[in-house]
């Protein structure tokens, strides 16, 4: 054979040789490490739905991050996780605001510990290498309880703009320009149930017009500097509702915050409300309703982010899950993954997760 002709012959061998290996090798999903974006009321990555078959981890150690932050137990948990099915997680980046932040006694925040940062830095690359989403959820209403050392602080920031501003600024603008290019961190979590904080004495009884002042600034910051998604964890859809029995309005809308910020930046791209039993007994069970049942608002997507692992009275985890994906819920994240409490941990999360990803594994890792 001329040299020309073997030249051909090789390229003729290497093309075959890639046609085989293409067609033997598992296919590469479209969504793996492709950022969850809203289109038309669902989640898609990769162009493909997805649907939230997941968890919460809120901490292993109290104040993980900065605090005692043990890579290799976050490592170990993200990849049971995956293992079990779970496409996503919802991880409490401050849990009371003692470690970790640096706010002092006029409610000035300055910025985050380096071990702070240095932790997170562990955690998204945990995420990455395991393909689990993270929800980071930035505060609880846990900051602002009069159980605790710091709440005076934390009372002084959300009463000033200046101070609120001063978190957004040097907390959250550096943690979503830090990771916005690492899709796994597919949205934020501006706080954990701000009921309790409007509620309940001893969470100072705050008005909702300071927190909305908060979402308002904040969502617009992450927005103008990244395309992670941002919601608010409400307890109920008492404050997360026009229609609902006994409902104060739609604390986090669009309208709502716009009234604080006047910019289209400062808005949720989906609602999270948590269930537990005694909300079913206040407003049905909204595993087995439709969110506009549930009356929640459906301008956006509904995720019930928080939900008994043990399951709903009456109900396995399992069926809950399924349930919440035929009546239009774009998601469930069991509390917890790992236990922290008496609402169960992944011996009651894995097996309904594994099953829903087995029976659903086109929207939980799309192809």
């Amino acid at each position: 054979m001329t040299p020309h002709g073997q030249s051909w012959a090789r390229i003729a061998g290497a093309a075959f040789m890639f046609l085989l290996v293409a067609a033997v090798s598992p296919a590469v999903s479209a969504a793996e490490g492709a950022r969850i974006s809203v289109l038309k009321g669902e989640f898609v990555a990769g162009g493909r739905r997805i649907w939230i078959n997941g968890a919460n981890t809120p901490w292993h150690s109290w104040n993980d991050f900065g605090g005692g932050f043990d890579e290799r137990w976050w490592d170990a948990h993200f990849q049971s996780l995956h293992e079990h099915g779970v496409n996503a997680t919802r991880v409490w980046l401050s849990c009371d605001g003692e470690v970790g932040l640096l706010i002092d006694g006029t409610g000035h925040v300055s910025g985050a510990t380096p071990a702070f940062w240095r932790d997170l830095d562990t955690l998204f690359g945990i995420a990455r290498r395991h393909r689990v989403y993270v929800m980071a959820t930035l505060l609880s209403f846990d900051h602002l309880k009069d159980s605790h050392p710091g709440y005076r602080s934390w009372r002084n920031w959300l009463s000033s703009d200046r101070n609120v501003d001063s978190y957004v600024d040097n907390v959250v603008v550096p943690l979503v320009r830090r990771y916005g290019d690492n899709p796994y961190l597919w949205a934020v979590d501006l706080m954990n149930e701000p009921d309790w904080v409007y509620e309940n004495r001893e969470g100072g009884r705050i008005p909702w017009v300071r927190m909305q002042s908060y979402f308002a600034r904040a969502a617009r910051a992450v927005h103008a500097n990244s395309g992670v998604l941002v919601t608010v964890g409400t307890a109920m859809p008492k404050y997360n509702s026009d229609t609902a029995a006994g409902s104060q309005g739609n604390k986090v809308g669009d309208r709502a915050l716009q009234a604080r910020v006047g910019d289209t930046r400062a808005r949720l791209d989906f609602y999270s409300v948590h269930y537990y039993d005694w909300c079913g007994e206040n407003w049905g069970e909204a595993p087995y309703m439709s969110p506009d049942a549930y009356r929640l608002p459906v301008d956006k997507p509904n995720v019930i982010g928080e939900i008994p692992a043990k399951g709903t009275r009456g109900h396995t985890l399992r069926e809950d899950y399924e349930s919440c994906f035929r009546n239009g819920w774009q998601g469930a994240m069991a509390w917890t993954s790992d236990g922290v409490d008496d609402m169960g941990g992944m011996d009651n999360l894995g097996p309904a997760t594994r099953a829903f990803c087995d029976m659903h594994s086109e929207v939980v890792f799309p192809q």
